[in-house]
């Protein structure tokens, strides 16, 4: 028995409709190689059914079985039987013996978005990207908070100082909105945010407002009172900031502004993800209203810290110790106090609330396409009230914009999350960012740790990946958010360098020294080439570099940019984006080896190999095309990637006897591609 030849996975090619009905019939097809004289069948629910003949080729014979499915999930795996030898296919691969962990699984009705399918993402921290509006920039002393007061950078090229929370470089929506044709030239077709509403904090993860745009990030429009005094440290006597932040023509006018961007980037192809932070808010949230920003102002109730009659008393967890007025004595996420931690278990109210909040923001007038859900699994105070939230937010979501996704951030096995009723997708650390950054470079995600016999490891990097994607249903691992970087963990670039530390230690040059473009543009490559939606933390296209938080969030670049970096990511995306199997197509590891991978995307009409050198030194390689379908003849090198450059010009190759023979040079990284 060829067990090489076995293949079936969950794309629309092997199970069709790959994203089936309740009470649809479905068709499920196995590969095997042609003339194996071998008994085929689907194995599901403790039953054996044979599997028919339904095409042949010239190296292949295909299988298939109508199911007809209910309303539950469907699992199974196959099983291959020639004389005396029997193998076995799941999700991990060919076995000799039955895996249940790795079955595949239909949930009848759970569906993603089509247009999420591969999409190119863009992450945008708004401070940091560009400042075009000066009037809702934060002002030096404006108000205090954790324990300094704010302070505005007048130097956008200054990098991020060690303690950075409170100091705004400025930038703001109409930053973005200015940029919206370069970002569409890239080739972008979503633009994740991180959070926008009104926060204290430059990263805005202490959501003050869930109800409105911040106007730093907005409009003010109607500006007054004063920053504090240098060393006044009570934001009761921040009038300046009370002025914008809690008056409502600055805040509707913000929540218009964003109305105007969003429709705006639709108008350009471009969809919009907002951040929602929902397992906890921030001190100065008005329901707690731990810094008297609302206290006594017309249109507010009172805070739950100020009193203990307040209306959101319920929506914070308070301990026996403490006493009304100004109670201290509330539970905070990781005993974080600027991060009090939502009590959903003793407030419906506030349930139904951020249900509300779940829907307005996608809903017209907003019309924004998603959620990406911060610390999604510690909402709650148990895993039940965890799955029940996020099952009644998927509804609440879904019910005003069937259209959206839902994806949140989660490291580890999120499977529990990914069963069709909750969560759509995942930030992708394991099966991407983290495999990903050990192979190309030993470094551990936020260049805490360098692991030498991680690096180039071929093998380890396969059986990661091939365990970790069959954590997810098929449809979401299409649409999983595949980062090299982003606002948590240091810059990929300066991965590259494998300066292990924090900028507290190493300062803020060391991030850039030493660093290997060529090797970062081959993980750009392998980001997008693999399954799921490759995303881009914002500058990253343009050589930005970081240890990380508060390194990773450096201003983009206007001006001082690679160029030549941003071309090639401009190429690697349009190649993404107008090749079908990228988005759609299979997967299948052809061979992975010291410091090199080749694996192959392939839908019935287009197979594409993708063979990466990650060494600096040059290779010899033998890659069996054949277990892709590519036929005998002429296939396309329709991209190269070295230390001199990149080209998108073809080249021909030849495959023989289904060998795709070559050299690999330091460095390097092809994609080939055949019509068939």
């Amino acid at each position: 028995m060829n067990w090489d030849a076995i293949f079936s996975d969950g794309t629309r090619d092997y199970v069709d409709p790959w994203q089936p009905k309740k009470g649809q019939t479905v068709t499920i097809r196995l590969r095997v190689a042609h003339g194996e004289q071998a008994e085929i069948n689907l194995c599901a629910n403790k039953n054996r059914t044979p599997m028919k003949l339904d095409r042949e080729t010239e190296r292949f014979d295909y299988y298939k079985i109508k199911v007809n499915l209910g309303a539950t999930p469907f699992a199974y795996y196959f099983e291959i039987r020639s004389g005396s030898e029997v193998a076995y296919f799941d999700r991990y691969g060919v076995s000799d013996e039955v895996r249940w962990q790795y079955r595949f699984v239909l949930v009848p009705g759970f569906s993603i978005p089509d247009w999420a399918n591969g999409a190119v993402m863009y992450q945008i921290l708004v401070d940091r990207f560009k400042n075009a509006d000066t009037t809702n920039d934060v002002v030096d002393n404006e108000y205090h908070y954790i324990s300094r007061n704010v302070s505005h950078i007048a130097d956008w090229n200054q990098p991020p100082s060690e303690f950075d929370v409170t100091n705004f470089y400025g930038g703001d929506l109409q930053g973005v909105k200015d940029q919206l044709y370069y970002l569409k030239s890239l080739g972008v077709e979503v633009i994740y945010f991180n959070p926008l509403f009104v926060s204290p904090s430059n990263h805005k993860y202490d959501t003050q407002d869930y109800d409105y745009i911040d106007p730093h990030y907005g409009k003010i429009v109607d500006d007054g009172g004063e920053p504090l005094a240098d060393f006044d440290s009570d934001n009761h006597h921040a009038s300046k900031y009370k002025a914008r932040v809690a008056n409502k023509k600055n805040l509707e006018a913000s929540n218009e502004f964003f109305a105007e961007f969003v429709k705006e980037a639709h108008e350009k192809g471009i969809r919009v993800i907002l951040d929602g932070v929902f397992n906890h808010c921030g001190s100065f949230n008005k329901w707690l209203d731990r810094e008297g920003i609302y206290e006594g102002q017309e249109g507010f109730e009172v805070g739950a810290y100020v009193s203990k009659d307040s209306p959101y008393h319920d929506y914070f967890r308070f301990y026996p110790e403490g006493q009304w007025p100004y109670n201290h004595a509330y539970d905070g996420w990781w005993g974080h106090d600027t991060l009090p931690k939502l009590n959903y278990e003793n407030s419906q109210k506030l349930c139904d609330y951020i249900l509300h909040i779940a829907k307005k923001w996608v809903s017209p007038p907003y019309n924004a396409d998603g959620w990406r859900l911060d610390v999604a699994a510690d909402l709650g105070h148990s895993p039940e009230f965890n799955h029940k939230f996020w099952a009644e937010f998927r509804d609440a979501v879904k019910s005003a914009n069937p259209d959206a996704i839902i994806l949140a951030e989660h490291y580890g096995d999120a499977s529990s999350w990914l069963g069709g009723d909750q969560w759509d997708t995942i930030m992708n650390y394991d099966a991407f960012m983290e495999p990903v950054s050990y192979f190309m470079t030993g470094m551990e995600k936020h260049s805490d740790r360098y692991e030498p016999e991680a690096e180039g490891d071929g093998r380890r990097f396969e059986m990661t990946m091939r365990h970790c994607m069959t954590e997810f249903l098929t449809p979401s691992l299409y649409c999983s958010m595949n980062q090299l970087s982003n606002h948590d963990h240091s810059r990929f670039l300066t991965r590259t360098n494998h300066k292990v530390g924090r900028v507290a230690q190493l300062g803020s040059d060391a991030a850039g020294q030493d660093i290997n473009i060529p090797l970062f543009k081959e993980a750009a490559l392998i980001q997008m080439t693999w399954p799921g939606s490759p995303t881009l933390y914002y500058g990253d296209e343009a050589g930005v570099v970081g240890f990380t938080d508060p390194d990773n969030r450096r201003t983009y670049p206007w001006g001082s940019a690679n160029y030549e970096l941003i071309d090639y990511h401009r190429d690697i995306i349009f190649m993404h984006r107008f090749n079908e199997p990228l988005r759609f197509g299979s997967f299948l590891f052809l061979q992975t080896d010291k410091d090199y991978l080749c694996y192959a995307r392939f839908t019935a009409h287009q197979k594409m190999i993708i063979a990466i050198n990650r060494s600096g030194a040059s290779m010899h390689v033998d890659i069996p095309a054949w277990r892709a379908e590519v036929p005998d003849g002429t296939i396309q090198q329709v991209f190269v990637t070295n230390e001199a450059g990149h080209s998108i010009l073809p080249v021909a190759h030849e495959v023989e006897h289904g060998i795709l023979s070559g050299e690999l040079g330091p460095h390097e990284g092809y994609v080939f591609s055949v019509n068939v």
